[in-house]
């Protein structure tokens, strides 16, 4: 195990964790909410920092990520644990496992094998995904730090729950996230999930204020947080952080422990698509629906479709710069250059 950082000492040999919302007050020898931090001897230990428990090459388009160097692959890095519970999770067996079992499973590495690694698959950057990459926050600046200096980039895909100390700390090293944004209900954040909406409102405010290159994803529940109202107060709180915030409202199938809900239907999803659009939001994007017309990037101001894609697969890209080639509108996307640096809008 290795000392983590943020956390502060408490009495009784207790500490205060401070890198997520939760602050989990851990006693000696507990650990908290994600399982994957632990109070020893009033010192706070992470088993998460040298070992992940995946590793995959992926389109940036998986994250989802459309308007962040589209087109590249990403080196995917996860290692088990969550600070959420949702009964909705599509990785439960990794994100939920410390829950589960005393173990904590993974592959030993190192950020220069992550980074080698990502550079011998011609990845443009490393995504730290699948699980919450707060969790293993240790790993992520490292490595992070690491591609940095080899000219990658760094991605989050994450829930947003991570504290104000640790969204400031990450400005030094993440370049682009996607945050799930699942509802803008406190009680679905509490019944569903274990967590509150109010600290992911603040990441996303937080990281977009910071420089971070913003996306956000609502899996839309039929029954859950489906209703138009509540997809109308997602829409207009994204538009008035930025209304050139990507939005990817994607299909739910059931898994995990929520088997009793239907998949959604594409027409609850158009349904998002439409309230977005009233709310002002410039790109709207359907998820989980292969071939739908509402993957592509269209301009904003003249309409012209400027990337088309089948699902994580870009079949036309016509930008060449971070502005529409018929109307000249600018378009919030980053494009990775000859000499490996982006260029953004």
């Amino acid at each position: 195990m290795v000392e983590a950082q943020l956390y502060e000492r408490r009495d009784a040999g207790a500490v205060r964790c401070l890198l997520c919302s939760h602050y989990c007050v851990i006693g000696d020898g507990r650990r908290g909410i994600c399982g994957v931090r632990e109070c020893r001897g009033g010192r706070l230990f992470t088993r998460v920092a040298d070992r992940v428990v995946a590793i995959h090459v992926d389109p940036i388009e998986k994250k989802p990520l459309f308007h962040f160097l589209p087109g590249s692959r990403s080196l995917s890095v996860a290692a088990v644990g969550c600070n959420f519970r949702c009964e909705f999770c599509q990785n439960h067996s990794i994100s939920q496992y410390p829950r589960e079992a005393a173990d904590i499973p993974g592959d030993p590495t190192t950020p220069d094998e992550l980074v080698a690694a990502a550079v011998r698959h011609g990845c443009g950057s490393l995504s730290y995904t699948y699980t919450e990459p707060t969790v293993f926050f240790e790993l992520t600046r490292a490595a992070g730090l690491a591609a940095r200096r080899a000219g990658l980039r760094n991605v989050y895909v994450t829930n947003g729950f991570m504290s104000g100390e640790a969204a400031a700390a990450m400005a030094e090293f993440l370049d682009a996230a996607n945050v799930d944004l699942k509802s803008f209900s406190d009680a679905f954040y509490r019944s569903y999930c274990g967590a509150r909406l109010q600290p992911v409102l603040d990441s996303i405010r937080r990281l977009h204020a910071a420089g971070v290159f913003l996306e956000v994803t609502t899996l839309i529940i039929p029954g859950r947080n489906s209703d138009a109202a509540e997809l109308r107060a997602v829409a207009e709180f994204l538009a008035g952080v930025d209304p050139a915030i990507p939005w990817h409202v994607s299909a739910f199938h059931p898994d995990y422990r929520m088997l009793d809900a239907p998949p959604t239907p594409v027409a609850l999803l158009e349904l998002a698509y439409a309230e977005g659009c009233r709310a002002g939001l410039k790109y709207i994007y359907c998820g989980n629906v292969p071939g739908h017309e509402l993957e592509n990037t269209s301009c904003p101001a003249c309409r012209a479709v400027l990337i088309e894609r089948t699902g994580f697969r870009i079949r036309r890209q016509r930008l060449t710069r971070p502005v529409c080639p018929d109307c000249g509108a600018p378009v919030p996307v980053v494009l990775a250059t000859a000499g490996g640096d982006a260029e953004r809008a």
